[in-house]
Order: C-alpha cells, then structure tokens, then sequence
C-alpha cells in the first residue's frame, strides 16, 4: 500500500508529516505502519525513509483540532532506529516549526496579511504552541532566507512560541527544588535541576561531573551511557517512570550545563565566551543533539529565571528576558515573556522551515516478505 505524506525540515530536524485521514487512528496501528515505513527495524533504516538518526527519524500526524482557540492537532512520533518501536512520550519543537508551515501550505490555516499566526496543540503532552510564519505580501512562500544555527540552509521564517511552558511552579519543579544532589549508582552525587517546562529535562552542573558542559559531539558520545543512567534515575523522581516500568529514552531529555567559553561550532565557526551566557549539551535519545531541541531550550529558559538552579548559578543569577544558549551548532536565542512569580508564559525561538517534498511512501503490507 502506499500513503500520502509530506517531508519538511523545521529548524534541524527533518520529519514526515501526515494528514489524520489518511492513516490509522488507533496507535498501535499507526506504530506498526510507521515501523514499517521508516524501515525502523533496520539500524540504518535503509529499506525506508527513516533518516538513521534521532533529529530525521520523526513523524507527525496532523489533523484540525475540535478545541476552540487551536488551529491544528499533531501527535508527535519519535520512531526508534532499529529498535522497531515509536517513543509517544514527548514533543519536538523543531517538528512543530514544520507542521505551522505545512498547515498554512495545506490551506488548514488561512494567509492573513505577512505574518500568519498558527495554534498548535500536541496532543502527545497537551502543549499548546504558536507558530507565526511569514507569509510576507499575502503569499505563502516555499523558500526563505531564515537560518538557524546548525545549518547555513536557508528556510521560511517561523517565530515559535511555547504557551504556558510550566503553568505553575509545582509543575515546573516536579521535585519541589531547584537544585539537588543526585547520587548515580556508586559515583559521587551531581548537581541536577530536574524542570518540567517545553519537556521533563535534567539539566546537569557540569562542574560538579569533571565536565565543562562544552563538550565535543565526540566526548558526548562516550558520556551516553553516563548521561543515561542520570535520565533513568530522575525519571521516577520526577513522577515519569511508575514502580514495575522500565525506563525510556524519550523524556526525561538530560545534559550538561556549564560556562560559556570560547568554541568552534561544528560548521567550523569560531564563538566567543562573550557571546552567550551557558554552555548547554544535550542527549536526544541515545546521541548527542547537534543542536538542541527546543523543548530542551526552553525547559533551560526556564530554569535560568530561577534562583538556585544550575543554570542561573553559572549565568550568576537569575537571567532577564533573553538567555543565550551555546551548544555545538552555534548560539540559540530564547525569550521568556509574561513572566509572572518567576514562571514565563511565553517562551520564543526563531526558527526556519520548508517543505521538502509531497510523496507517496509504499509500506510492506502485514504478512509480506518485506514486512516479516
């Protein structure tokens, strides 16, 4: 069989978009249909459109929401790379950037003047976000000249803003502090902030773990397992793993947190410790992120208007309106506004999407040789 489907790139992930009505909407189907078309059972996913790593082994399924005030719906579906299964836990920013695009594209979304503003809700965490895309003479465009860190492509402007990223501070800090010492097997404890905003993260002082929080991508890696054991044990602290589970790799999202210092991003440029104001590493999943994603960006956000967190200890206190992020890409820009009783109510990055093609992905059919 084959079904309709539209890649995009939102900000530097690559991810497939699907209309609701034109896949199953009872989840273990659609696991197995996007197992299927990813070739998620492959490692290297070539027998599909899976791209063989956690930032372009994505898909989306968007519909109209029924719920007032919110333009589209999407679950959000992280598909595993040669595990044969799709992590339901989480969001992904980057993808929403695609899918404000994709809806304007697909006219789910009237144009309205140059700017068109698009209400998303993944359905996945309950999130609501805005996407305001340029839509400059009245038009939609298919190329821009936006660029985010981590690529010198180009793309259509998309200013992203998480709503109400943590609606209260019980939620943001799952463990009611906002820092504490975390013992991980025999090792000395580290310093962790555990946050609930855009996604669950533990966010790591990087000192206290003989790290900078400037690793190399190369260094990371070796730190996987590492950073691994630091997600399972918080996960279950932070009301995300039930006794009897086992733990996931989705949420909580974990890296490292530290000082800014002078770096070369991986497209060979030089940044200054001058230019940002910490030092952040993610996983995403089981890999360093080349970037970070944007729910990891706006959990440190806020974490940063916090006294006592990690991250406002390295920046020297409480942070202001902007936080600049180094990561391994470049510098990443958020905007926490609204702030109320230290909780931000509008958390924006600028990001950059385009629609890469409109296909027919063919799946193996149950049963057949491809399939089994």
């Amino acid at each position: 069989m084959h079904i309709p489907a539209t890649l995009v790139r939102g900000g530097t992930s690559k991810c497939w978009l699907f209309n609701q009505v034109e896949v199953p909407t009872d989840r273990g189907a659609l696991e197995r249909l996007l197992v299927a078309a990813y070739g998620a059972t492959d490692p290297v996913e070539l027998d599909g459109v899976g791209g063989a790593t956690p930032t372009t082994s994505k898909a989306a399924v968007v519909s109209a929401s029924p719920q007032p005030g919110v333009d589209v719906d999407y679950l959000f579906a992280q598909v595993g790379i040669g595990t044969g299964s799709v992590e339901w836990t989480s969001n992904c920013g980057n993808c929403a950037t695609g899918v404000a695009l994709y809806a304007v594209t697909k006219g789910m979304v009237p144009v309205t003047g140059d700017r068109t503003r698009v209400v998303m809700r993944n359905t996945n965490t309950g999130a609501v976000l805005e996407g305001t895309v340029d839509t400059s003479g009245g038009v939609v465009h298919h190329f821009g000249r936006q660029t985010v860190p981590g690529t010198r492509a180009g793309g259509v402007a998309v200013g992203l803003t998480f709503r109400n990223p943590a609606a209260t501070t019980a939620l943001l800090l799952p463990t009611g502090q906002a820092a504490q010492d975390l013992r991980v097997g025999a090792a000395e404890p580290v310093r962790v902030s555990m946050v609930t905003a855009g996604a669950p993260v533990v966010l790591v002082d990087a000192a206290s773990a003989g790290r900078t929080g400037a690793e190399s991508l190369e260094r990371m890696s070796a730190d996987v397992p590492w950073l691994r054991t630091i997600r399972h044990t918080a996960a279950p602290l932070m009301g995300l793993l039930q006794p009897g589970e086992e733990p996931g790799d989705a949420v909580p999202k974990v890296g490292l947190v530290g000082p800014p210092v002078p770096y070369t991003t991986t497209l060979g440029e030089p940044i200054g410790a001058a230019d940002y104001d910490v030092s952040v590493r993610m996983l995403t999943m089981n890999a360093p992120h080349p970037a970070i994603g944007l729910t990891s960006a706006v959990a440190a956000a806020a974490a940063g208007l916090l006294e006592g967190s990690v991250v406002s200890r390295t920046t020297g206190g409480p942070t202001d309106e902007w936080l600049r992020l180094g990561t391994p890409a470049g510098v990443v820009a958020v905007r926490c506004t609204d702030v109320r009783d230290g909780l931000p109510h509008r958390v924006t990055v600028q990001r950059a999407a385009r629609l890469l093609a409109d296909a027919r992905i063919y799946v193996p059919e149950a049963g057949s040789p491809q399939a089994a």
